[in-house]
């Protein structure tokens, strides 16, 4: 059997790649990737946009499986976000565990900002 060894990229669809590119660069500050224009990093995870409806697919943003964007302030960052013009989805909350507040990009797919306080 074939071992998976790790994971290369997560595709972000959009509607409207330029837009998505600002967003992921400006408002989330994302580092944009060298060689490629709508390629991002999130530490070692890259996010690839693409247009689906451009390769004869049709569009569907990505739900229910939300990025879990690492901050070591959530609401820091959420406050951040918001000057920005972001618009989160209810309350931040409290797992136990973690932080988490959860947002779309300008294409509806779901982002949340996450941090994990416990260590165990």
């Amino acid at each position: 059997m074939t071992t998976i060894a790790s994971l290369d990229f997560v595709g972000i669809p959009s509607q409207d790649a330029d837009r998505s590119r600002r967003f992921y660069a400006e408002t989330l500050g994302l580092r944009a990737d060298e060689k490629a224009e709508y390629e991002f990093w999130v530490g070692e995870t890259c996010l690839g946009i693409w247009e689906p409806e451009k390769q004869g697919m049709p569009f569907a943003p990505q739900k229910n499986a939300h990025l879990a964007l690492h901050v070591d302030d959530v609401a820091a960052a959420r406050a951040e976000l918001e000057a920005k013009g972001v618009e989160f989805a209810g309350e931040t909350f409290d797992t136990g565990v973690c932080h988490m507040a959860l947002f779309t990009d300008p294409d509806g797919n779901d982002l949340m900002l996450h941090h994990r306080y416990a260590t165990s």
